[in-house]
């Protein structure tokens, strides 16, 4: 759902100085709220997270659950009012330290997971796959709560995140970009 239109563009700054404790995403300078999530779809996140969070324990990367800002396309020396897209996804794994702060990450993450719900369902499987793609996410989960599915996608060599793999509830997920990092979806799925 997009906020009134009281601007012509938002931007990292509007966020800076919002008060409350909204979830907002910011697309090229448009503002979207984000409905609070369901209960499924926070069990999976947490299962997908504690298992990672496992898995990442005493390792160079990090897992972080949303809310956490990723401003996929600011550069250094941009200022907050020149950033116009910062997206919560549900999960970001960053291996590159440099690239967090202390609003979030600036720059793509390596991973990026998001579960979807009723109302993200276009947003999510359209709009945040094409800024994923653009940024240079190198790995992009969407992962389907009513069907018990995750869609595994990679970027390719040029450029594109494609489908790599779907797994079902019974299997067991590859992380590709963490070697060794299996999630089990019997326990994501459980709920």
């Amino acid at each position: 759902m997009a906020l009134p239109a009281k601007k012509a563009r938002y931007t990292f700054a509007d966020i800076l100085s919002w008060e409350g404790n909204e979830r907002i995403e910011i697309i090229n300078g448009e503002a979207f709220m984000m409905a609070a999530p369901s209960r499924i779809h926070q069990e999976i996140c947490f299962e997908m997270g504690r298992q990672l969070g496992n898995y990442l324990e005493g390792k160079q990367c990090k897992a972080y659950p949303a809310p956490f800002g990723v401003r996929l396309f600011q550069r250094a020396g941009d200022s907050p009012e020149d950033v116009d897209t910062i997206v919560e996804p549900d999960i970001s794994v960053i291996c590159d330290r440099s690239k967090l702060d202390q609003y979030g990450c600036n720059g793509a993450p390596d991973l990026v997971i998001e579960v979807l719900s009723p109302s993200t369902q276009r947003h999510d499987q359209l709009v945040k796959l094409n800024l994923y793609q653009r940024a240079g996410v190198r790995e992009y989960w969407i992962v389907d709560p009513e069907n018990k599915t995750v869609r595994v996608m990679l970027q390719s060599g040029n450029g594109f995140l494609q489908t790599h793999e779907i797994y079902r509830q019974e299997e067991v997920a590859k992380v590709n970009v963490l070697e060794g990092c299996f999630i089990e979806l019997g326990k994501v799925f459980s709920g």
